[in-house]
């Protein structure tokens, strides 16, 4: 935490100014998606919709299309689902309970954490791929966590956090910090590290991973690119005939079944004449 004091970055959404609804909708953009990518869009996204209320008001395609190039875009439909419900339940207010946070559309458990701990200073784990990563090391001695969050790294997690609600929600970040400035997955910055002289897998002399070969996710030539390429055609025009489209691909046939698959996620809508725009 003294480490984090010194070095944490100067983020927006951890201001003490910013709203519940800041620190929601950074959490939702954060998910597999770098800061830096982040800032943004979300800055122009608070400037555009500063409460929950401003964004339920508008049509989902307007979020859809100020998604802009963030990624995994059904994200921002949830984001849009979530202001209207947080609007009809909670009078237009981010709720505090992971009860209440559990029941939004499309917040999971490591969202509804976050903004416990970081919105409301409530007792928290927030476990993500850095927290994760740096408990692996540290305390187990593993060069890498588990491929998927495990219960006994749950166990674990909660296990390592503060009994104290504000150094609980302090700890949390900090961890997250450690990972992404310096516990890194592939060049760790061991000498910067304010626990290496207690981290396991240091202490160990740095053991490489040896489990199952772990795959990046492919982009390039994917009906996930193709789709990113239809979307972004319908954000530069209110209205997009189906021929328009064909150069999002290389054969038709690609370029339906993605189309097909917009439709039914609720990002595209299909209109009578063989046009095609985001949802209104």
């Amino acid at each position: 935490m003294s480490w984090y004091a010194a070095h944490g970055r100067d983020l927006p959404w951890r201001r003490p100014e910013c709203s519940p609804w800041g620190v929601l909708v950074c959490e939702v953009m954060a998910q597999q998606t770098p800061l830096a990518r982040v800032e943004p869009v979300w800055h122009a996204w608070m400037r555009r919709w500063p409460t929950p209320a401003d964004l339920a008001s508008a049509p989902p395609g307007d979020a859809v299309r100020a998604w802009g190039r963030l990624g995994y875009p059904r994200r921002a439909l949830r984001l849009h689902e979530a202001a209207r419900a947080i609007v009809e339940r909670h009078a237009g207010d981010v709720p505090s309970t992971e009860e209440d946070l559990l029941a939004l559309p499309g917040i999971g458990a490591y969202t509804a954490a976050a903004v416990r701990a970081f919105a409301f200073g409530g007792h928290a784990t927030v476990v993500d791929t850095n927290v994760r990563r740096v408990l692996a090391r540290t305390l187990l001695g593993e060069p890498l966590a588990a491929p998927a969050l495990t219960a006994a790294e749950r166990r674990l997690a909660e296990s390592a956090v503060p009994a104290g609600h504000r150094e609980a929600a302090v700890w949390n970040v900090a961890v997250m910090e450690l990972g992404a400035l310096v516990c890194t997955a592939r060049g760790p910055v061991c000498d910067r590290c304010p626990v290496a002289d207690r981290c396991a897998w240091r202490l160990a002399g740095h053991p490489a991973y040896d489990g199952p070969k772990r795959r990046g996710q492919a982009y390039e030539g994917t009906d996930r690119q193709v789709r990113g390429r239809i979307l972004a055609r319908l954000r530069e025009t209110e209205e997009v005939p189906r021929p328009d489209l064909d150069d999002c691909a290389p054969e038709q046939g690609t370029v339906d079944r993605c189309l097909d698959g917009l439709v039914a996620d609720g990002l595209v809508e299909p209109l009578a004449d063989g046009r095609f725009r985001l949802p209104a």
